[in-house]
């Protein structure tokens, strides 16, 4: 069963770091591209480069962009136009799908 909006943690996460795949560990997006885009769910407007992949969603009687985990193909989330610049993409990800790796603290 899918989660439901404002279910994950990572949807409120604000600190420095990647988001990698739940699945296979690949990095997928930056916390640099992240947004509150208002849905529920952890948005950000740009993938890492290399990490996803794409393919239609014929679902619920639309045409949608769902997006995968580039390597190991686990469904992650759907890509829609009404995010912000620079891009003007949303790609609005499943929280159980990533997990949040914090950036390293330089120094000491």
């Amino acid at each position: 069963m899918a989660p439901n909006p404002n279910s994950s943690p990572l949807d409120h996460e604000v600190g420095l770091g990647v988001y990698d795949c739940a699945g296979c560990n690949l990095p997928l997006f930056s916390s640099k591209t992240k947004f509150d885009s208002g849905t529920g769910w952890p948005s950000f407007y740009e993938p890492l480069p290399n990490a996803i992949a794409t393919s239609e969603d014929h679902a619920f009687f639309i045409v949608r962009t769902e997006v995968h985990c580039r390597r190991c193909g686990g469904h992650l989330g759907h890509r829609f136009n009404d995010g912000p610049k620079p891009t003007g993409l949303r790609y609005c990800m499943n929280g159980v799908a990533l997990k949040f790796i914090p950036q390293k603290q330089q120094g000491g």
